[in-house]
């Protein structure tokens, strides 16, 4: 049973590294998204950038961090979590202050691309962190789901801050930004001082080793793959469906087009933790069940709505928020209580790739829309979350390798490395 899950006492008896990752998610990612929103259109007043060109740049610097992320998560197994989540904040810091000073189209280019790499070291390095810190899987579940709840709280108060300050480029916005990221780098440290550190697992293996181990995973690959589709499904509804509406010339669409994007951040900071209650008792799976179902209904009323029904779409969108509030969190819980303690990192590095599916989708959704119309680009997406239902339900099928026999394997291979060195 996991009723007492959701608890004052089980929250404020989380250690202090936890509340760092917690909190310090909600300063960065808000003051990032003071900047971040309003860069593409910085680009285009100062610099004149085309659409395309745009787009190009920072889709460019997504995938470096794609790659990054995947990496980073197998070096903090490696040599530890410290270094890369100090990396990070040293990263942010700079990045963000260069924003603030460069006047060359060049130069902020080049910052573009420097500003996506703290999160890239900082994401998976962070939740093994907290793995490492938590034993109790009920804490560890406790405290992913407050990440997810920081990150979205941050992304909602980000834009409104920033938004006088962030059209116009104003200084000031980038330095927060950089400001939020030293303070969580001063933070780091502290703990990192601290005598009650948390015992980290190392992985012995080179970053091939590794690679060749998560393809012998074959549940974990099934679970990268289905994540992958949700994310190109979900991120529908940030470019897809907004070129949908435009297209179809919806009535009042500026006022429906704010009315979703408030509705969303709404929804998921108000309803993320009540739902998580409702459904303590539940495993895992099965909330991953009921995310998805909430997805596909989402997506079957985009593909029934008339254009311009504008209740209809609010509906849909409140049915897609409580979808995301559900299923992302436990994402990330499925993906701790499959992941082996000493590959934690490379785990949730290798989840880095779900930011394929955001990559891809306004690229297909736009083909889709420009071929078949917005109808069937949301018919689609509802066939593709059916698929991933019926893959998570015969996922217990798939062959897993012998982690308990592996950390068998290194710890001999440490004490005759040890024998041979004495």
């Amino acid at each position: 049973m996991m009723s007492d899950l959701v608890s004052w006492t089980r929250i404020k008896n989380l250690p202090g590294p936890a509340w760092v990752l917690l909190l310090g998610n909600f300063f960065v990612r808000g003051s990032y998204f003071m900047v971040w929103p309003f860069i593409s259109v910085l680009l285009y007043q100062k610099f004149k950038l085309s659409a395309t060109e745009i787009g190009l740049w920072l889709t460019s610097a997504a995938l470096l961090a794609v790659v990054l992320g995947f990496y980073a998560g197998y070096l903090s197994d490696r040599f530890g979590r410290y270094p890369l989540l100090l990396s990070a904040a040293v990263l942010g810091t700079f990045a963000f202050s260069c924003f603030a000073l460069v006047q060359s189209k060049e130069g902020f280019i080049f910052c573009i691309f420097l500003s996506t790499l703290p999160r890239a070291l900082w994401d998976a390095p962070s939740k093994a962190w907290l793995g490492d810190t938590l034993p109790d899987a009920k804490d560890r579940e406790l405290a992913l789901q407050g990440l997810y709840f920081m990150v979205n709280a941050g992304a909602a108060i980000g834009p409104l801050l920033g938004l006088s300050a962030g059209m116009t480029g104003n200084p000031l916005t980038f330095f927060i930004t950089a400001v939020s990221y030293l303070l969580l780098g001063l933070a780091v440290l502290f703990f990192r001082q601290n005598p009650i550190q948390p015992r980290q697992s190392h992985n012995p293996m080179r970053f091939g080793q590794t690679l060749f181990l998560l393809k012998k995973d074959q549940l974990f690959l099934l679970v990268i793959v289905a994540n992958i589709l949700v994310t190109f499904i979900y991120a529908h509804g940030d470019s897809s469906l907004i070129q949908y509406l435009t297209r179809a010339k919806v009535p009042e669409l500026v006022g429906l087009i704010s009315a979703m994007i408030i509705l969303n951040s709404t929804v998921i900071v108000l309803f993320q933790f009540p739902l998580l209650r409702l459904m303590a008792s539940w495993s895992v799976l099965s909330r991953i069940y009921a995310g998805l179902l909430l997805l596909a209904t989402s997506q079957l009323a985009f593909a029934l709505n008339p254009p311009d029904w504008f209740w209809g779409w609010i509906v849909a969108v409140f049915i897609l928020s409580l979808g995301e509030a559900v299923l992302f969190a436990n994402m990330n819980v499925h993906l701790d209580q499959l992941a082996p303690t000493a590959l934690r990192g490379s785990y949730f590095g290798a989840a880095s790739l779900y930011a394929i599916g955001y990559s891809l989708s306004p690229v297909v959704g736009g083909m889709i829309l420009d071929l078949w119309g917005g109808p069937t680009l949301f018919a689609i997406s509802f066939s593709l979350c059916l698929a991933v239902f019926f893959s998570y339900r015969h996922s217990a099928k798939l062959k897993r390798p012998d982690f308990v026999q592996l950390e068998q394997d290194w710890k001999k291979q440490a004490k005759q490395r040890t024998a041979a060195g004495s």
